[in-house]
């Protein structure tokens, strides 16, 4: 098996649009957005964005294909993710299930309230009760 972690070219782009295709169907901008996967034998098996917004960076499409589980492939996304990306403060809209795998990453949870304005915008249809949509804000300072 041949892994390769590492930030994905703007061409590669719809290799990401494909695996999102199992995951809300997300769309990249490549104005905006950094992505880092992990390959496996030349696949893209796991995905971290990270997405410039006016009030800062957001991590989002964590995500690692059915047949790749298990492995920790999101976790090396993720990390690659906060090695290139990490000088900034990074937010993310956390699922419930996942706090405790991103507080092990340096994310800790924070007030909706927190949130800057065009990254909390995102989730408006939550009317303000995050949880009640098994979402959870969380933040990561920058590295020293």
């Amino acid at each position: 098996m041949k892994k390769e972690v590492r930030e994905l070219e703007h061409e590669e782009f719809p290799l990401a649009e494909k695996v999102w295709t199992h995951y809300r169907g997300q769309k990249a901008d490549p104005a905006q957005e950094r992505i880092f996967g992990v390959f496996i034998d030349g696949v893209l098996a796991a995905t971290a964005r990270c997405t410039r917004h006016s009030g800062g960076l957001e991590m989002d499409c964590v995500f690692t294909l059915d047949e790749y589980r298990g492995g920790g492939y999101a976790k090396e996304a993720v990390q690659k993710l906060l090695e290139e990306c990490g000088s900034e403060t990074i937010y993310i809209h956390s699922t419930l299930p996942l706090i405790e795998f991103y507080g092990k990453l340096g994310f800790e949870p924070i007030p909706e309230a927190r949130l800057p304005t065009s990254i909390r915008e995102r989730f408006l249809f939550c009317f303000g009760e995050m949880a009640g949509c098994n979402v959870a804000p969380m933040m990561r300072n920058p590295r020293a």
